[in-house]
């Protein structure tokens, strides 16, 4: 469940305000896991046929038909190709950081000077500082008009290695041949790297809390020169962020099928989802909390909170090759469902041809090559995403799989009927209010 998501949770805060974004984490953190609970029981609810291989999908299809399979199986597309695309983005962030600093050590180069930041060995950069703080937009502006790198020299390194004009493109050489393997069982191998990377994460802010220190003031409605309110009208953001920072509905029966004791399924789901909100927590509000407010403003808080620590910071650098790795190993894999799922329900075969392959493959880099040079905000790719995936298979299509099969068992009340309707508008309202921010 955890992914690249915990690297926006400090921003996703900020932009809800410190108060409302803890409350609001929790508060998601639990409706997700009751939706989640729902589909985990879904095909139990059907008794007339053997659901013991059935996915939830299938679950969509035995009572909406064709169209429930279908809109299903988009949806999911829509979580697993915005994954790819955030990963794109993340992957060139960290190459060209890491690369930037091996250059920099080679050559003894020090940019720390030229950084608007914090003084001291633990320094804190902004990297926009003359965006206006309250806009939630200074990513894809600045990056609609640079290429990341200030330079007029077309021979130096700092042309060949932009963040958005070339490094996006390097990556394409490694990862293209690797989505046209035709099995993804040696990239499983590496899984274990996302666990590592999320320790290492939680020691690093962690250790940088400490050095920081916190700095909080607290104004509850009004802004001030360094801090955020506690409350902003900006919080759907977050909601969109945890969206997909809490989805697992897609694949969640499949995985609880591996479990020796079935009957512990709901106290397994539970315990995951707390340790999940309970790392999204810790690592949100030690990044805000530790900020340094002043000389810094809270606005400056990154999408990804690593973007506020210069190149030249050993630690991050650790953490950066460690997260380029591990995405390197995994963005395989979540090509490897995507064709799974596309190519099975089109044609009826997972690999139909090396050209079917590389074609899905080449549209799937694309939008990625695309996203890292032209809007590489990771934040705002994550709300938009989740949103949309979390619409049908978070809110709609769980709640009406429950009402109706509640129904059919004469079960159905008017309060529980009213609490899922209720659970839909949520849904929609997270959906559209991202399109108005």
């Amino acid at each position: 469940m955890m992914g690249t998501s915990i690297l926006s949770i400090p921003w996703g805060i900020k932009q809800a305000g410190f108060t409302l974004g803890v409350v609001i984490l929790i508060f998601t953190g639990l409706l997700m896991l009751y939706c989640c609970y729902i589909v985990l029981k879904s095909p139990k609810a059907i008794s007339c046929v053997d659901t013991s291989n059935w996915e939830f999908p299938d679950v969509c299809r035995h009572y909406f038909g064709k169209f429930g399979q279908w809109s299903s199986l988009v949806f999911s597309m829509v979580s697993l190709i915005g994954a790819m695309v955030v990963y794109w983005v993340l992957m060139s962030n960290f190459l060209y950081n890491t690369g930037q600093f091996i250059y920099n050590y080679a050559h003894n180069v020090n940019v720390s000077d030229s950084e608007f930041g914090t003084n001291g060995s633990d320094k804190v950069i902004c990297p926009y500082p003359n965006t206006d703080p309250g806009r939630n937009d200074t990513m894809n502006v600045l990056y609609l008009g640079s290429s990341g790198n200030d330079t007029s020299d077309g021979n130096s390194f700092e042309h060949y290695w932009s963040k958005t004009n070339t490094v996006p493109l390097y990556l394409i050489t490694l990862l293209l041949p690797l989505l046209c393997f035709r099995s993804a069982s040696f990239f499983a191998r590496f899984t274990f790297l996302g666990t590592i990377s999320v320790v290492y994460l939680i020691v690093l802010v962690t250790f940088k809390a400490v050095r920081l220190g916190f700095h909080l003031e607290f104004h509850w409605f009004d802004s001030t020169q360094f801090y955020v309110p506690e409350f902003r009208l900006l919080f759907p953001q977050l909601t969109g962020v945890l969206t997909l920072a809490f989805f697992i509905h897609n694949c969640i029966i499949t995985l609880m099928k591996s479990n020796r004791h079935q009957e512990n399924n709901v106290r397994d789901l539970s315990v995951a989802y707390l340790l999940v909100g309970m790392t999204y927590l810790y690592v949100g509000v030690l990044i805000f909390a530790s900020f340094p407010s002043p000389p810094l403003f809270k606005d400056c808080i990154e999408p990804n909170f690593l973007d506020n620590f210069p190149t030249s910071d050993v630690m991050v650098f650790v953490a950066r090759t460690f997260l380029l790795f591990q995405m390197i190993t995994v963005y395989p894999l979540l090509g490897y469902l995507v064709r799974v799922q596309i190519m099975g329900q089109i044609f009826g075969n997972n690999y139909p041809s090396f050209f079917h392959v590389l074609t899905l493959n080449i549209l799937i880099v694309g939008a990625g090559v695309l996203m890292a040079k032209f809007y590489p905000n990771i934040g705002s790719i994550i709300r938009f995403s989740g949103a949309t995936c979390g619409l049908a298979l978070v809110f709609v299509f769980p709640t009406l799989v429950h009402m109706i099969s509640l129904r059919r068992q004469g079960r159905l009340s008017l309060p529980s009927a009213l609490f899922h309707s209720f659970l839909i508008l949520l849904g929609v309202a997270n959906l559209i209010a991202q399109f108005f921010l």
